[in-house]
């Protein structure tokens, strides 16, 4: 999560504890991680699944049999978790891949691409919904979204969510979510969102 970016297997010795094979495959297996073993050494990114997962950890109860080592970083993660929902950020948004040098755009291009992606998104959400005020799945509209990155979306939902016509809503009944769809979710704060609403 910290790398934001594929990272070689052989390196991940370096950033943290080794990762064998068999706990490489039960993360794949449980959609956490993509392995792309098309490339020498082969690399492993998190899946949006993983991104999510990593985000309901931080600011958790440090397993039973840490270390002072362990303790000291979930400690560092409840500041960080303190912060995230007070400013209602997520992971993405504080952690990026190592040497971006894109240079940052100027307040006036920040804007248009925040009023291109709500407009975006509302229009996405016109063609998904039955009538005005009907919930749309946040997987069926990230699907139409697609060429959207996903932090990017992310934020113009939150920020979305802040206009009187649109809601981001949890999923009442947990048990009928799919894999995709509590991977499409918008955390806000603590809260998981599934679904949107677009009264106009």
């Amino acid at each position: 999560m910290a790398e934001a970016s594929p990272v070689k297997n052989s390196a991940l010795k370096g950033l943290g504890p080794e990762l064998p094979r068999a706990s490489r495959d039960k993360l794949k297996d449980r959609g956490l991680i993509e392995v792309d073993r098309s490339v020498s050494p082969m690399t492993l990114e998190l899946t949006d699944k993983g991104w999510r997962t990593c985000g309901e950890l931080i600011g958790g109860e440090p397993p039973a049999r840490s270390t002072g080592a362990g303790k000291a970083m979930f400690t560092v993660l409840a500041g960080l978790r303190r912060w995230l929902d007070r400013t209602d950020s997520r992971p993405a948004d504080v952690f990026s891949p190592r040497g971006d040098e894109t240079a940052p755009l100027d307040s006036s291009e920040k804007a248009d691409k925040t009023v291109d992606i709500e407009a975006s998104i509302r229009a996405a959400y016109a063609s998904l919904a039955r009538e005005p005020g009907s919930t749309v799945r946040l997987s069926r509209l990230r699907n139409e979204l697609r060429d959207i990155p996903r932090g990017d979306l992310d934020d113009a939902l939150a920020r979305l969510r802040r206009a009187a016509d649109v809601s981001l809503i949890p999923e009442e009944n947990q048990k009928t979510l799919t894999d995709e769809e509590r991977a499409a979710a918008v955390v806000v704060g603590n809260q998981q969102n599934h679904l949107l609403s677009i009264e106009s």
